[in-house]
């Protein structure tokens, strides 16, 4: 059992999860559904009434109830993931990049998924937090109403159906994170 549960908490290889993606890609065709979880939201915002007042959101929801089952299962999996199948093993990154966010002041890369000094309750009231949380937030949901979905929706979903806008909206995607990456993020850190 412990040798099930060692091989579960890992990262699963991209022969196990593609396939595994694709599948479900191949099951949502087939049923004539679209994937992409900014469509959850939306879905939210129409049961409690949000469609009085924006078209938007003026829809008829019970439609989507198989993606909030969906959206369900995501906050579940990760429940179970961190209470069960979590350890304490670093996130395995380069040296280099090491180097380079102690250098920005990040005490100990690697050792969370997201480094503490940013993304803390204390750091969300200075400068530095309230732009990568608030700011940084407020992009992705204006960027994602302005893309008409998400990076999964477009990258896994739009590219599936050959959507000549997903395309065009994941080479938007992949542009904007290197120009983050590599001309604002470097700035925004030594805030």
């Amino acid at each position: 059992m412990n040798q099930v549960i060692d091989w579960i908490s890992q990262p699963w290889p991209w022969y196990v999860a593609g396939p595994l993606i694709a599948l479900v890609m191949f099951s949502m065709l087939f049923f004539g559904k679209s994937f992409g979880l900014s469509s959850n939201l939306r879905t939210m915002c129409s049961i409690l009434g949000a469609g009085k007042s924006c078209d938007f959101f003026d829809f008829n929801w019970r439609d989507q109830m198989w993606n909030l089952i969906f959206a369900t299962g995501l906050v579940l999996g990760g429940l179970i993931t961190h209470l069960y199948l979590s350890n304490d093993q670093p996130v395995h990154i380069s040296a280099s990049t090491i180097a380079e966010l102690q250098s920005y002041g990040i005490e100990n890369p690697g050792k969370n998924v997201v480094p503490k000094e940013i993304f803390n309750w204390e750091a969300l009231f200075t400068l530095k937090g309230f732009i990568f949380m608030v700011v940084g937030g407020f992009l992705v949901g204006f960027g994602t109403r302005y893309a008409g979905g998400c990076t999964s929706g477009h990258a896994i979903s739009g590219l599936s159906n050959l959507q000549p806008a997903s395309l065009l909206a994941v080479i938007g995607f992949f542009i904007g994170g290197l120009v983050m990456t590599y001309f604002i993020l470097p700035y925004l850190l030594i805030l």
